[in-house]
């Protein structure tokens, strides 16, 4: 009787210890499940805070921006065949109408502009592709000045998109009065003064120290005999 005791005893010790250790081992499961979960849930929500931050930070497409193809090389060599080449189509006269000063002045400008300011200078992106020209983007700042254009009117011919041409514009008169404005944006020395009179006195103005264009000038009741009279006139 009391051998059968012991035995019983140690069986059910066995296997209540047995048990201990299958729930224990099942629990463990459990909680590398639970750990397992909560590190790829906090993988993901740092994945999404690391998106968020790129899409902040990100410098690229504009949503709803349409992108055209301008093809601006084509463009460019047009312009340089129309007024740039060595037998350009058209001709000084021309030139002179439609940017308001010569060619060689014009060529002066450009360069001056393009050796003060990285931005006139043509580059490639990262497609090996070039950009602008420097005459493109000029060209398209005089028709604006001389013209009085808006800024996407001249897309058509030059291929320069709205916004670029309003930077174009911004930059290029900071850079006339930061290349030119010590000489040429002053007050008149007395010899600028004797030279102008001067000048004006051969031209059959005496007296006259400058003149202003006054094309653009709206002129309310403006007598209908005189229409042309005074039309491109230097």
């Amino acid at each position: 009787m009391g051998g059968s005791s012991n035995n019983n005893d140690s069986n059910s010790s066995s296997s209540s210890s047995s048990s201990s250790e299958e729930l224990q081992s099942h629990d463990l499961e459990a909680h590398m499940q639970l750990c397992m979960q909560a590190f790829q849930m906090n993988n993901y929500v740092l994945q999404c805070l690391h998106d968020q931050n790129n899409d902040a930070i990100r410098v690229g497409s504009v949503p709803g921006h349409v992108v055209i193809k301008r093809d601006r090389e084509s463009a460019d060599n047009n312009l340089f065949l129309d007024y740039f080449s060595e037998n350009p189509r058209y001709n000084d006269r021309q030139f002179r109408r439609r940017y308001r000063m010569s060619r060689n002045l014009f060529i002066q400008i450009v360069d001056e502009v393009k050796a003060h300011d990285m931005y006139f200078v043509q580059r490639a992106d990262a497609m090996g592709r070039f950009g602008l020209s420097t005459l493109q983007k000029i060209t398209d700042v005089f028709r604006m000045l001389v013209y009085g254009l808006p800024a996407d009117a001249t897309d058509e011919y030059v291929k320069i998109g709205e916004s670029t041409a309003i930077e174009s514009l911004k930059r290029f008169c900071r850079a006339v009065v930061e290349v030119f404005g010590e000489q040429y944006l002053r007050s008149p020395t007395p010899n600028d003064v004797e030279r102008l009179l001067h000048i004006g006195e051969q031209r059959g103005f005496p007296g006259m120290l400058g003149s202003l264009d006054c094309m653009h000038w709206k002129w309310k009741n403006y007598p209908t005999t005189w229409a042309g009279q005074y039309a491109y006139r230097s």
